[in-house]
């Protein structure tokens, strides 16, 4: 009985595993050129929300910057001044960081992919 409970709760243990292995077979079949040509796309949406997200952000770092104008009290005027001054280095940043992606490519080691006349 102790040897039937055993291979019972084995082959309940390993089943996943053995799943796991069939599942992965078809990602293993595709082709080199068809995961290039993934990887390149979604660069291309990476970057393309990249883009998007550094563009809210300095949206709202203007947003900030008016406000700040705006602020009578010199502590809280200087409070909000470090926070600005703090999101400006963070734009910047997440800017270069843009650059950077945009000229490596999907690749990380190659030039960008061209891109197509439309």
């Amino acid at each position: 009985m102790k040897v039937e409970t055993l291979l019972l709760i084995l082959t309940f243990a390993l089943a996943p595993a053995l799943c796991a292995q069939t599942s992965q077979a078809p990602a293993a079949a595709q082709t080199r050129p068809e995961r290039r040509r993934q990887m390149m796309e979604m660069h291309m949406q990476q970057m393309a929300a990249m883009k998007a997200d550094v563009e809210k952000m300095k949206s709202s770092l203007a947003q900030m910057k008016t406000n700040v104008s705006a602020i009578k009290d010199p502590a809280e005027k200087a409070r909000w001044q470090a926070n600005v001054d703090m999101w400006e280095t963070m734009v910047g940043h997440m800017e270069q960081m843009q650059k950077h992606m945009d000229m490596m490519g999907p690749g990380m080691g190659g030039p960008p992919p061209a891109t197509k006349p439309q």
